[in-house]
């Protein structure tokens, strides 16, 4: 299956470190951070479990669930768990999808087989509330991945859906953001009052909350 950045990502019901879950019913209102991993008892997912766990609250502040993905059992979850918090120093609260068939990473298109015919890539997708996939990032198995860039992107795309803009290269927030061509000047001052700066007729930055 071919998965596309606007599709609505695929429903499935999987058992996972917190019970049974309809990923659909799971999500509910929130923005989802899906991200898969390798394997269990690896140095570079030990790390990003337990970052995922240590940004909880920003994750939070973004109304934004996480959930992660290898193909492992749930036993071996929780015994891993156990060492994610012990060496990351944090407590992992989140859902892990048990997934040793491979159905969901098949699904996800998770597994690339140059990198293993077992083990999923560290792959990321957004979704949001109304479950439309609107990232997706592919990490090989050797590089961890940047949350910052990861919280970056969502505060992106909030403030996109809020604004009706875009963001440009190294954007951050509370810098400068783009009105898209699509929006005349006529209506333009109407949605920015606070003005802009006119670099060409396709390029104009305002600052907005």
């Amino acid at each position: 299956m071919t998965i596309h950045i606007g599709d609505t990502t695929p429903n499935f019901d999987i058992e996972t470190t917190k019970g049974t879950i309809n990923f659909h019913d799971w999500i509910g209102d929130s923005w989802c951070f899906f991200f898969s991993h390798p394997a269990d008892f690896t140095p570079v997912c030990t790390t990003e479990m337990g970052r995922t766990a240590q940004l909880a609250s920003e994750f939070a502040a973004r109304n934004t669930k996480s959930i992660g993905l290898s193909t492992d059992t749930v036993e071996e979850h929780n015994k891993w768990i156990l060492d994610v918090n012990d060496t990351q120093n944090t407590n992992v609260e989140f859902p892990i999808v048990a997934d040793p068939e491979h159905k969901i990473a098949q699904l996800y298109d998770m597994i690339h087989p140059s990198e293993s015919n077992t083990a999923a890539v560290r792959t990321v997708f957004i979704i949001d509330p109304n479950k439309k996939i609107r990232l997706m990032m592919t990490y090989p198995m050797s590089v961890g991945r940047n949350f910052d860039e990861i919280l970056r992107v969502i505060d992106s795309m909030q403030l996109s859906d809020k604004h009706t803009i875009a963001t440009p290269a190294d954007w951050r927030p509370g810098g400068e953001v783009i009105i898209p061509p699509t929006i005349t000047n006529d209506v333009a001052q109407d949605m920015f009052p606070q003005g802009w700066n006119e670099v060409r007729s396709y390029l104009r930055f305002t600052k907005v909350d």
